[in-house]
């Protein structure tokens, strides 16, 4: 064994023998294993509502392979905040935990983030797509879209609402981020009726709740 094979295997050997330093003592953890803590269960939402871990393949992107972002003006409205989410992402296996619960009214899908989020560029682009129009093509008529910043549960959280006017009739998703500790959370809640599920959910209140139970049991954890 010679070159950088012998070099490398000489290195593992020492480690191996003590040589590399003192041992720390303790519990070895990883990302995905304090996330995975940090994350409410079944059992600390609602009763009644339907509740699910969500796993996705380590390393891709959200998104990979479905339909790209609509066109807009101002150019990338579209997908703005989930560009500043992606710019300064980790990947890989345990940089996030995610699950989702459902209610009767609602569709709650929390992200828990090994790293923390830029939310001074969060901020600069909800006020920058706080007013825009999205397209389905270049010759389609623009919808008009607007991004709202609400109170959120937490002085540190930033939260918006964003309401699409399809004809006459508005529709609205709600987003909440928080950096907590080296970690962060962002949620979103789409409204969706659903009358087989006993836990009614308020946009939004239902919203809002889960997501400051949420960034309270990171704290604490």
């Amino acid at each position: 064994m010679t070159g950088w094979r012998g070099a490398a295997a000489a290195s593992v050997a020492l480690a191996l023998a003590g040589c590399a330093g003192p041992v720390v003592a303790g519990t070895a953890t990883w990302p995905g294993e304090v996330l995975s803590r940090q994350a409410l269960t079944a059992d600390e939402v609602a009763p009644g509502a339907e509740y699910a871990r969500i796993i996705e393949r380590p390393g891709q992107p959200d998104g990979a392979g479905g339909p790209g972002p609509m066109l807009s003006r101002p150019e990338g409205c579209a997908n703005a905040l989930t560009n500043v989410i992606a710019a300064s992402a980790e990947r890989g296996p345990g940089s996030a935990v995610k699950y989702g619960v459902a209610f009767d009214g609602a569709r709650i899908v929390m992200t828990l983030l090994s790293w923390n989020l830029d939310t001074g560029k969060l901020r600069a682009q909800g006020d920058r797509c706080a007013k825009f129009e999205a397209f389905f093509d270049p010759q389609s008529e623009g919808i008009p879209i607007t991004t709202t910043e609400l109170d959120g549960p937490d002085p540190d959280a930033l939260t918006y609402q964003q309401t699409m006017n399809l004809g006459s009739t508005p529709s609205s998703v709600f987003m909440a981020f928080q950096n907590v500790g080296d970690h962060a959370v962002f949620g979103i809640a789409f409204p969706t009726p659903n009358p087989g599920i006993p836990a009614k959910a308020e946009l939004p209140q239902t919203f809002l709740e889960l997501f400051g139970r949420q960034a309270a049991k990171m704290r604490s954890s």
